[in-house]
């Protein structure tokens, strides 16, 4: 199906960033996916190239343009190239962390931060999940006590995303810690403040060139000026900006199910059993046929976001909807497609086994299918 959602530009866009994918990541890929972690000069070389900080003034470094389709562009090509196990964490700086900067931050911060976070020299997370909870953010316990100019942290966080290549951790405390939403805050906790540590690297099931950490904080002064927006408005900043952080882990859902889809065209038509290519076979033509209607019908929906997003009237309920379908998508077309390689998809030298792995996470982060379907529900009424 002909999708009409880019310009020049955004294909201008894809193609330097699928060769800089090619040169730079795919042939180093493994070795990234055995240490368990990305070099920090790979995101230096992606901001020298320009594609870090897209939405970022120019004045600050950045390409000076608000359109998500770009970042669309680039969370797609991530995928098709096999490279969303890469562990790249730039969809992670790009989609979900910038925002936070370019709403919540003083013309001092934006000044002392978006200069490096465009050029990679500064790698962003954002820190909310804690060992104890989940989807229940209200209930977190990292607490931030004011004293003077500086406000004192203690507490900790895991399954952060660019846990141990990160600068800049926003990160969600309780400021008032007998308020549940009101009295969530963020603050900005920076590399090298004493007390702050990382714990370590943790072991994943996939994903695994992505470096994930537990976050600990031991009476670390962090200094008011590093104060996101005000006290008391931390979980509706983080409300405001989960529908774009939802939209990318979708749009990446459906990515995923296309490059699985593409793969496995290719090797059913090559392998053969009882004397025919596999993919003569009804079932796998019947099989590969479903996954190819529900790539389409999930894109449209995505590109019909992506446009809402840009906007301004993406709703959380729509965002919701996108991530909870697509990526349980993502999980049932890549587990599909295995199936169609036989004993070869449960090799890793397949791309199809990797994003098999890779995809069990997704309907989990981000908010998991439960909740998303259960802010949909919410939502008519129930």
């Amino acid at each position: 199906m002909e999708r009409t959602l880019f310009e020049a530009e955004h294909e201008e866009l894809r193609s330097s960033f699928r060769a800089w994918l090619d040169k730079e990541v795919v042939p180093r890929k493994e070795e990234w996916e055995t240490a368990g972690i990305v070099p920090r000069e790979v995101f230096a070389d992606a901001g020298r190239h320009g594609f870090l900080g897209m939405a970022i003034p120019e004045e600050y470094g950045g390409g000076g343009v608000e359109d998500f389709r770009y970042n669309l562009v680039i969370g797609e090509e991530i995928q098709a190239a096999g490279a969303g196990a890469a562990g790249l964490g730039i969809t992670l700086h790009n989609d979900i962390c910038l925002p936070y900067f370019l709403r919540y931050c003083t013309d001092e911060q934006k000044a002392r931060w978006l200069p490096g976070i465009a050029s990679g020299e500064l790698i962003t997370a954002i820190a909310m999940t804690e060992p104890g909870i989940g989807s229940d953010l209200a209930s977190m316990s990292t607490t931030a006590r004011r004293d003077g100019d500086v406000y004192i942290v203690n507490g900790s966080k895991t399954f952060i995303t660019n846990g141990i290549n990160s600068d800049l951790v926003i990160t969600a405390v309780k400021t008032d810690p007998k308020q549940r939403h009101k009295g969530m805050t963020l603050l900005v906790l920076e590399r090298g403040m004493p007390g702050f540590e990382r714990g370590r690297n943790l072991e994943k099931i996939g994903q695994h060139a992505q470096d994930t950490a537990e976050l600990f904080f031991h009476d670390v002064a962090v200094p008011a000026a590093n104060l996101l927006g005000a006290e008391g408005q931390g979980f509706t900043q983080l409300v405001a900006n989960l529908p774009q952080e939802r939209l990318s882990i979708a749009a990446a859902g459906v990515a995923a199910a296309r490059a699985a889809l593409y793969w496995t065209l290719e090797y059913v038509k090559e392998r053969t059993a009882f004397g025919q290519p596999i993919g003569s076979f009804q079932n796998s033509r019947f099989v590969l046929a479903e996954l190819a209607t529900e790539v389409e019908i999930g894109q449209a929906f995505i590109d019909r976001c992506v446009l809402g997003l840009n906007a301004g009237r993406l709703s959380v309920e729509e965002a919701a909807m996108a991530k909870w379908w697509c990526t349980e998508l993502q999980k049932r077309a890549v587990d599909r497609c295995l199936q169609l390689f036989g004993g070869y998809g449960y090799m890793l030298e397949y791309p199809i086994s990797r994003a098999y792995l890779d995809a069990r996470i997704t309907t989990i982060y981000g908010g998991t299918t439960e909740i998303m379907k259960e802010i949909v529900g919410r939502s008519l009424g129930l």
